[in-house]
This record gives C-alpha cells, structure tokens and sequence, in this order.
C-alpha cells in the first residue's frame, strides 16, 4: 500500500485556502503505474482552476497538477515490469500535486538520465506546448521573426530558445527588469507596459512579422493580428487579461474563438487559431498520446543537449505549495515555479 500526501483545491479559495490531505492509493489496475513525484509545477492552468475558470476542469474538490516528473514504484497487470525504479515525465490535467499519484503507463514519456527532475518539468507542458505551436500550428521556418508576447514566462522564455535555435528572429516582450534575461534567451526585449508597445514592435520589423504567440488575448488579440504580414499566423493560447473578470468564465474564450475563426476567411492571407493542448485528448486518445511522446521527447534531447536550458524560477517543496502558487500568480518571476518532492529527514 501507497501512502499519498496530496495538495487539495477545495474551491475558489486564495492560495492560502489549499488543503492537505493524506490518503492510501488503492494498487494500480490494468495498464496503471504508481509514480513517485520528483518535480511537478505551477502553470496558468492551476492558477486559472483557482478561480473556477479553466475549461474543463473537474468540480471541486480536486488535486490540481497539470503535469509530472516521477520515478515509477510500482504497476499494475500488463505493465513491464521493467519500468519500475525508473523516470517518466507525464501530462495529468489535475493530480500532480501529490507524493505519489497512479497514471496509465500509456501516458509516460521516459525522462533522459541527463536529466535533473526539475529541468524536466519545465519542459514538459511548456515544451510540448511551444513546441507544437511553433512547428505543428505557425509552422515557422529559419529566416522568419516572430514575436511572443511574455517572452520571460515558462511557455514564452521555451518559445524564444526554441526559435532562436532554429534561425529565427524572436522578439519578446516583458517587464523591464527582465530584459536583459529576454536579451540573454536571445530575443529583442520590448516593454509589455510601453503604452506604445505595438508601435515599438512595428518599428522593429516595419514588414510585419510571420507569427504571434499570444497568450494575452482580450483588447490587445487585434493589435497581434495588425502586426502579421501576409501569410504569418496568429497563434493564441490564453486568456490572462480576462484572467479576474467575473461572470461566465468561458464568454471571453467563446469570444475568442469567434474572432479567430472570423479573421480567417479575411482576404489577407494570414492565418489564426486557439492552440488547445487537450486537442484530441478524447477523442483520438492514442494519435494525443504519439504527438505528445514525440514532441517531448524531442524537447528534452534539447535539454540534455543543452541547447535548452530550462528556466527554473524557484523550486518549493509539496507542503509548501500555496507559496508556490502564490508566487507564480506575483507574475514577478522568471521561467517556471516547480513544486518539488519533500526531502527526506
């Protein structure tokens, strides 16, 4: 038997409403394995659950935890048995944030032993997530400028080593005091706060740019859209400026994919989509499970490589992680808050 020490979101609290819950895992079924957690993370889907308003998420209560990086203790029937003792990195949606978690064994990515925990976890939603973006939806090649709007975040500071490795221009905005991190990733930093923001991206690549990764959405998604030229892509992930609205929290994204799917049939030539990582999930589970291996593990030969370097922000352990929560939503950081697992005494 498994004992699991798990972090709780018992509703639409503030960070500091999170509960502790220890509870014994049932043993692995068919096709399950026990992982152990060694790093999971704090991304804008959790801090979205906390208020209720990320799509699809599960009623409350539930264990947040989007993604995981784990060493496998024990399975159930049909698993190799081979697997044990070994690391995996896995996408969960929820559950994460716990000692020790079941997962279908279908879902785990081996993590190279070159490696470290947390590095992985950086990479594993923000990897996939930039990854994907760049090469499955912009489809951006070497030679193209693209701009990524929170260039300092976990996604964006991803998206901008991504691109720079392969010949393509980025810039990137972000506060000022992480312009010379955004210069160093390798991107021409601009002020997200300039009230001439756009202007100044503008006069930076006054032909226009070949993509926009956008996670902000709300006022600014039409000023990303005037900044493509014929033929770039708009690529939006997110709704962060309408992240404390209140109301109905799934009209802004309705109205997102409204716009979206308009600006489409514009005759301009350019292009525009909403980047959903679930794509598929449900419906083509084993296409979902094929993209996801293959896309992270290229990810993280980049990282054991070390043509990636994975942006830690800070690592907190499990019982600690409203003040990970709390830090990640500071938006005062740099990379990625990872929740890691207690040391032992």
């Amino acid at each position: 038997m498994t004992t699991a020490t798990e972090i709780v979101l018992p509703g639409i609290v503030e960070p500091n409403g999170l509960h502790v819950q220890v509870r014994d895992l049932p043993e692995p079924d068919t096709g399950q394995a026990v992982l152990r957690m060694d790093a999971t993370g704090v991304s804008f889907a959790e801090q979205q659950m906390r208020l209720g308003k990320y799509f699809d998420q599960p009623p409350f209560p539930f264990v947040p935890g989007y993604d995981v990086v784990g060493t496998v203790v024990a399975v159930g029937p049909g698993v190799d048995p081979a697997l044990r003792l070994r690391r995996f990195a896995a996408v969960t949606k929820v559950g994460g944030w716990a000692s020790h978690l079941i997962v279908e064994a279908a879902d785990l990515v081996p993590v190279p032993d070159g490696v470290e925990p947390a590095a992985a976890e950086t990479v594993v939603v923000n990897g996939v997530t930039a990854w994907q973006m760049m090469y499955r939806t912009a489809k951006v090649k070497r030679g193209d400028t693209i701009v990524v709007l929170g260039a300092n975040g976990g996604v964006g500071s991803t998206l901008v080593q991504l691109a720079r490795h392969a010949g393509i221009r980025v810039i990137g905005t972000a506060s000022a005091r992480h312009h010379d991190a955004v210069r160093e990733l390798g991107a021409i930093p601009v002020d997200y706060r300039d009230p001439q923001l756009y202007q100044r991206i503008r006069e930076l690549a006054p032909d226009g740019v070949d993509a926009v990764f956008d996670h902000v959405g709300g006022a600014g998604l039409q000023e990303s859209w005037r900044l493509l030229r014929r033929g770039g892509a708009l690529v939006n992930y997110g709704s962060a400026a309408t992240k404390d609205d209140p109301g109905n929290a799934m009209l802004p994204v309705l109205k997102l994919f409204g716009r979206l799917l308009l600006w489409n049939f514009l005759p301009n030539g350019k292009r525009a989509g909403f980047y959903n990582f679930w794509a598929g999930k449900r419906f083509r589970p084993a296409a979902f499970r094929a993209r996801l291996a293959e896309d992270l593990s290229a990810v993280l030969r980049l990282v054991e490589a070390g043509v990636l370097t994975p942006q830690i922000a800070a690592r907190i352990p499990l019982s600690e992680a409203a003040a990970a929560l709390a830090l990640a939503e500071s938006r005062t950081v740099l990379g990625k808050v990872v929740i890691v697992a207690e040391v032992s005494s």
